[in-house]
């Protein structure tokens, strides 16, 4: 019985020196602010892409609809070409019914009518021209069918758009609700404060702007007048704006338009130099995912990222894509 109580005890006592040098279970740290961050700016540069392929969508939306009004506007005169025409050739069938070849044949004949050659001219004439009514039915047909064909084009292409578009918007929203909870647990709220600017900025004629002439300065001057307004995703003003939307808002003001698409505003400018830069002209980041407004000094105003307020920061704020002038 001793040997089997001095067994239990030296298992006893090994079992809690193993209970006492084994490391302890892990606990898991909560993310830092800084890491949180780094999330939160990798899923804003994820999104943004997200949001500018769904602009580009409506881009492309607005452009089929604009094609759809046109051949609409084209395919009503051309029916009614098509009608015309048909009309026309029914009456040529049954004048050749009613008249048959024994009647051309004695119109010819007859002397009465003229001379043989002048009968035969007649005929000729008439003839030909027949012959282009039934040609002019033929072409208005073609071409009715030809733009009911490529309407029928446009509109499916418009539909498949429309549905991509849904689920891109469910995309964005779904990503924007777990942006807005990283940013709540790093920061304590979802979206950025709205800014306090002095009454002097917040005037509608944007008096901190620079003095710049002409549309750059319209621009400028709008780009002044939009700091401290949030980012919304799709939008183009005046309540909020995504980076396209400001962009595009910016020259608007100045009587230009440019597509709500920062790809597509890259394709509308001109390039330029960094050195060739002056205010008013585009900034392209991160393989034309983001586009800002420049304003002087290597400064831009722009929409950052969902969560945040239009703001003017260094030009050097991310990896440079290119410069573009609003012809």
């Amino acid at each position: 019985m001793s040997s089997l109580r001095m067994l239990l005890r030296t298992l006893a006592v090994a079992g809690l020196s193993a209970a006492l040098i084994a490391p302890s279970a892990p606990v898991r740290a909560e993310p830092s602010v800084a890491d949180l961050t780094a999330r939160i700016e990798r899923s804003s540069a994820d999104l943004e892409r997200i949001v500018e392929s769904y602009n580009k969508l409506n881009e492309e939306i607005k452009t089929n609809q604009a094609t759809a009004a046109g051949l609409h506007a084209r395919i009503g005169p051309l029916e009614a070409q098509a009608t015309q025409s048909r009309a026309a050739v029914g009456q040529i069938a049954a004048t050749a019914y009613k008249t048959g070849g024994l009647r051309t044949a004695e119109a010819i004949l007859d002397p009465a009518g003229g001379s043989l050659v002048d009968r035969l001219g007649t005929l000729d004439q008439l003839t030909r021209h027949r012959q282009q009514q039934i040609d002019g039915y033929t072409a208005d047909q073609r071409a009715l069918l030809d733009q009911k064909a490529r309407l029928d084009s446009t509109l499916a292409r418009q539909a498949a758009q429309s549905r991509a578009i849904v689920k891109t918007k469910k995309r964005i929203e779904q990503d924007l609700a777990k942006l807005y909870e990283m940013r709540q647990a790093a920061y304590g709220r979802a979206t950025e404060a709205p800014a306090k600017k002095p009454k002097s900025s917040a005037a509608p004629d944007a008096p901190d702007a620079p003095a710049v002439s002409g549309s750059a300065g319209a621009a400028v001057r709008y780009a002044y007048g939009a700091i401290g307004k949030p980012y919304v995703w799709g939008a183009e003003g005046p309540g909020g704006y995504d980076c396209s939307g400001l962009t595009l808002a910016a020259w608007r003001s100045a009587g230009k338009r440019l597509p709500h698409n920062a790809a597509m505003q890259w394709n509308a400018t001109s390039r330029v130099s960094r050195g060739e830069l002056r205010p008013g002209d585009l900034v392209f980041y991160s393989g034309l995912g983001h586009v800002a407004l420049y304003v002087g000094g290597g400064q831009v105003i722009d929409a950052p990222s969902a969560g945040r307020n239009v703001l003017k920061r260094k030009m050097n704020m991310m990896s440079i894509a290119g410069y573009g002038r609003v012809r």
